[in-house]
């Protein structure tokens, strides 16, 4: 196949992997891959993960690519807290819960990291549409517990004021029924006192 047709074939695809190749033509020789790699036609991400070169690398296509090449996944924890403008520092790296073990990819276009949830803990989360990308994010209430679950080493007053957490954007956009909600639905008495304790030292 000449890489014409391929790109035709797979254009609606912003990445792909060996499984859309293989449904478009499931004789498809494998060797082209490396071979419209060395002449920069596409680029891998990570194994069995492919972009077209000539894709618009920014947030929403780096969200996408973190979704799909570790599925299933959700942008959350620091990533998520910077997008709902929560905490001041830029994020280079894009932070992911999965049901999956917790992994991380260093890669040509960005860093990719995953920390691993109970199968029961993938919920609270949306798929967003930015420009022509759709890309799963966590809600503002679940990025916050994400965050707290996984980090349970922040539960003093102190730990909390080094969050820099900005509280008042946090107050005006969060439900916080479906907060309390999301906090039962985790089943922790350890999370929940922290999560109560944090709440509490921003409303003092």
């Amino acid at each position: 196949m000449r890489f014409i047709e391929f790109k035709e074939k797979l254009k609606a695809f912003k990445i792909f992997g060996l499984t859309d190749i293989r449904k478009n033509d499931p004789d498809f020789d494998l060797r082209r891959l490396n071979e419209w790699q060395n002449k920069n036609y596409i680029r891998r991400v990570r194994k069995g993960w492919y972009i077209f070169s000539d894709l618009d690398i920014n947030e929403a296509s780096l969200f996408l690519i973190a979704n799909k090449i570790y599925a299933p996944s959700y942008i959350s924890l620091e990533m998520g807290l910077s997008q709902y403008n929560l905490i001041p520092e830029m994020v280079y790296e894009i932070t992911c819960v999965t049901s999956q073990k917790t992994a991380s990819f260093k890669t040509e276009v960005g860093n990719f990291s995953y920390r691993h949830i109970k199968p029961e803990l993938m919920f609270g989360y949306e798929l967003r549409r930015q420009g022509d990308y759709y890309y799963s994010i966590a809600e503002i209430e679940k990025t916050l517990l994400d965050y707290l679950y996984l980090k349970p080493k922040i539960k003093e007053n102190e730990d909390f004021q080094g969050m820099r957490f900005n509280y008042d954007e946090f107050k005006e956009r969060a439900d916080m029924k479906k907060w309390e909600k999301y906090l039962a639905a985790f089943k922790s008495k350890a999370l929940t006192a922290r999560a109560k304790k944090f709440i509490k030292y921003f409303n003092a």
